[in-house]
């Protein structure tokens, strides 16, 4: 059976935080807006973000903290909608947060609550979600911009894109928007893993297996750009805050270092050990520093 064309003024491909956000900013101007998603449920991403509990925001965000060939646009986004705004809004909504690194702000309870944020805006707002909903085709018109969907035809006056990235396919991830924006002549730079974790050799992997779970302090480098955050082991690798900065440096075949010991002068300390306590060996170093489970891996 045939649907029948369905006009609105904004059209948002994509339903995670960037697009329920932009939806409920149009919704409040009196905008007649649509949210579409090829996704069965809204905000996936944001469900797993900070381990399921939502890193939501780092109240130290400056635009040094963000990577761009137009350092100017972050400058002015960041003016215009500030990490403070955002955290009046979720503390609006009565979510309970905490802090747990310095400015690094998690929902206390679940990710749930930030996702609930967004879209009871965007039912404030007006706005409407439609999910399980996939755009095949978009067509500019003389008045916008006409969609076809895997729920029939759509049209509008102003589409905004927000359907994010390639980093987690497994998630539904797709190459869509860039596929749209070669489409209407946009030039796509060169697309590569950014903030994300990383995945291990088997056999390292098979080695640190055992400490899936655990967090640390370490300090990560690639390229001269350090970070001295926690690491954590997962069951496929490397994560946390230190592996997910130092992520966006890295290209395939670069090396990555980690500093398991950041607050330590391990060449001090040993040169003291061997000075003072010559009996000592590195697995009693390790074991003093180190959590007993991961200076156990590293001792077998």
């Amino acid at each position: 059976m045939a649907v029948s064309s369905s006009h609105y003024d904004v059209i948002i491909i994509g339903a995670g935080a960037a697009g329920l956000m932009c939806a409920a900013t149009a919704g409040y101007r009196g905008r007649k807006v649509l949210v579409v998603d090829h996704a069965n449920k809204p905000g996936k991403k944001i469900l797993m973000s900070g381990g399921g509990r939502c890193n939501f925001t780092n109240l130290n965000s400056t635009p040094a903290n963000f990577l761009s060939d137009n350092p100017h646009y972050c400058i002015s986004a960041l003016k215009r909608y500030t990490p403070q705004d955002f955290l009046e809004l979720v503390e609006r909504h009565g979510v309970e947060h905490e802090e747990k690194a310095p400015g690094q702000l998690f929902c206390q309870n679940s990710a749930k609550d930030i996702l609930n944020v967004l879209l009871t805006e965007c039912e404030w707002a007006g706005a409407e979600i439609r999910m399980a909903t996939s755009v095949t085709q978009v067509q500019p018109t003389e008045t916008g911009y006409k969609l076809q969907t895997s729920s029939g035809a759509l049209s509008c006056e102003s589409l905004i894109v927000a359907c994010g990235g390639l980093s987690i396919p497994t998630m539904g991830a797709t190459g869509f928007g860039y596929e749209l924006a070669k489409q209407f002549g946009l030039s796509v730079l060169p697309t590569r893993a950014g903030l994300v974790p990383f995945t291990l050799h088997p056999e390292l992997k098979q080695q640190l297996s055992p400490l899936s779970g655990i967090s640390c302090p370490v300090e990560a480098h690639c390229h001269n750009h350090h970070f001295k955050e926690p690491m954590l082991v997962t069951h496929r690798g490397l994560s946390g805050p230190s592996m997910l900065q130092v992520s966006s440096y890295w290209q395939a075949g670069d090396e990555v270092h980690i500093n398991l010991l950041p607050a330590q002068n391990i060449q001090d300390d040993l040169f003291t050990l061997r000075k003072h306590k010559p009996q000592s060996t590195i697995a009693q170093y390790l074991n003093q520093h180190l959590s007993k489970r991961f200076a156990q891996a590293f001792n077998e």
